[in-house]
């Protein structure tokens, strides 16, 4: 997920501690920064995550969650700071079983080690089910198995930093995710910006398809997109 300008802090990045880093996909830099009580993932000076950015992804899981109503099981596709996991953990029953897939090792350790404390320690929620790897081969193993999917993956199915994550935005995706889909079912998707092109592809697979508009963070100007298909 990429953070708009609005939301970049208002600290030279000088001040910023870097934490640590983790090489990622194809030769990139992850860096943790620390200033204060804000947290930031960016790749050189383009924030990727922020802890003050975050309420597009809580409504994503709000809304697919007043859709279907109470779901026994939830995939979350991309852990980033843990807000969306909260958000479903927050909403879903005590017997609900949440799989969280998060394709970085190293963004499972931070949250672990340094940002666990931003919601609450989602992953050490009983409920939850962690798998370290790509959620499109989480989706190809899992006919028929979820109530709600939530994805947020890279940009969303524009403007993709990694090449790879196409085939999840792509025809192979998409039929994967309706494929895992429960009768009924809800697809969420994160996006930060419009996609006629991704709608179409929805609706080709037979899904019906909403998108909503909204705010990155509460009172902000900036908008991202959330696909609601079912």
């Amino acid at each position: 997920m990429t953070t708009p300008v609005e939301a970049v802090e208002p600290h030279s990045l000088l001040d910023w501690a870097v934490v640590a880093r983790a090489r990622v996909g194809n030769g990139g830099e992850f860096v943790l920064g620390n200033f204060a009580n804000d947290w930031v993932i960016r790749v050189g000076e383009r924030i990727l995550m922020s802890n003050r950015v975050h309420n597009s992804e809580e409504v994503m899981a709000e809304r697919a969650f007043e859709r279907f109503g109470d779901p026994r099981t939830v995939l979350v596709g991309g852990l980033g700071l843990g807000y969306t996991l909260r958000t479903v953990l927050d909403l879903a029953s005590e017997d609900a079983q949440i799989t969280v897939a998060e394709l970085v090792p190293e963004l499972v350790g931070w949250n672990r080690q340094y940002l666990g404390h931003l919601n609450d320690f989602p992953l050490d929620d009983r409920r939850c089910n962690l798998v370290v790897g790509d959620v499109f081969e989480t989706l190809k193993a899992s006919p028929g198995a979820f109530d709600i999917i939530l994805l947020d993956v890279d940009n969303g199915p524009q403007a993709l930093a990694e090449a790879k994550n196409q085939r999840l935005y792509g025809d192979a995706g998409v039929k994967a995710c309706r494929a895992a889909l429960r009768p009924g079912g809800i697809l969420a998707v994160w996006s930060c910006g419009p996609s006629a092109r991704y709608v179409r592809k929805l609706e080709s697979h037979g899904l019906h398809v909403e998108v909503l508009r909204v705010a990155s963070r509460v009172g902000g100007r900036v908008q991202h997109v959330i696909f609601l298909a079912s």
